[in-house]
């Protein structure tokens, strides 16, 4: 683990917990993964908003996939100055391997149908720190992904008549299941968030960190950043909401800054 630092944005590997800028004492602001990126002027927005993690995914069928292209020029220009998270659905473990070592990718989300064996085997082969997702429909899929000791767990939402679809379905689903949630592994809370629902989500679940690909969007893979200034601004603004939830892990403080350029497309 990396040793405290004045911005920790700059220490991708760090998970250390940062007191909210002005907060109440033991109050945490969650950390912002932002995904669905495409190109170096989203992702460098952002950054520089304070994204903790950038998500580029890897997956054929999503709308937002990543060219290894584009994904090469974003992690050569960002990299050391935030997490570069590759998400990935049922991938063959050779490729995951490939991509992680030719981008440097820090953080490998599985999407899919991987089992707790192949998270262990890509975590072995690459050094990355693991996210496992898991689409949420009832208490049960909670429960199913702590059988998984990876370095964090996503929830996202699952959508009956779109069993296809992984990610970015730009719907929530019942927050109140995660309080069935027993493990200690660090919660990133997916599906749907965006500015106007990000405070409420936080203050039901108390995660680690945010995940927003959809709600901060213009269309697939392009983020608007008026929405995307927004949606940091709404995280920053619930600082003075109570302590994080105790199984939620350590969460980092989040410096809002103007976006660039203009404010969408």
């Amino acid at each position: 683990m990396s040793a405290p630092h004045e911005d920790d944005r700059a220490q991708p590997g760090s998970i250390l917990p940062v007191p909210a800028p002005g907060a109440p004492g033991g109050a945490y602001l969650p950390r912002v993964k932002i995904c669905g990126l495409t190109n170096l002027r989203d992702a460098e927005a952002a950054t520089a908003m304070g994204a903790w993690a950038l998500g580029m995914i890897f997956y054929d069928a999503s709308p937002r996939r990543c060219s290894v292209e584009a994904a090469a020029t974003i992690t050569a220009a960002l990299r050391r100055r935030t997490e570069l998270c590759g998400v990935f659905v049922n991938a063959p473990l050779e490729e995951v391997s490939r991509l992680s070592e030719e981008l440097g990718l820090t953080l490998l989300q599985f999407h899919g149908d991987e089992g707790p064996a192949y998270c262990s085997e890509a975590a072995r082969r690459t050094g990355a720190r693991i996210i496992k997702a898991t689409q949420v429909a009832g208490p049960g899929d909670v429960r199913d992904v702590e059988r998984f000791h990876v370095d964090f767990h996503l929830l996202d939402a699952r959508i009956p008549d779109r069993p296809t679809q992984r990610g970015g379905t730009g719907q929530t689903f019942d927050w109140g299941l995660v309080a069935s949630r027993r493990s200690k592994v660090p919660l990133i809370l997916s599906g749907g968030l965006d500015c106007e629902n990000v405070a409420a989500a936080i203050a039901a679940t108390g995660p680690y960190a945010v995940d927003s690909a959809s709600g901060t969007e213009s269309s697939p893979g392009h983020k608007d950043l008026g929405r995307l200034a927004a949606l940091f601004a709404a995280v920053q603004a619930t600082a003075g909401q109570a302590s994080v939830a105790p199984l939620a892990g350590p969460a980092h403080p989040v410096t809002v800054h103007p976006p660039l350029g203009a404010a969408g497309r």
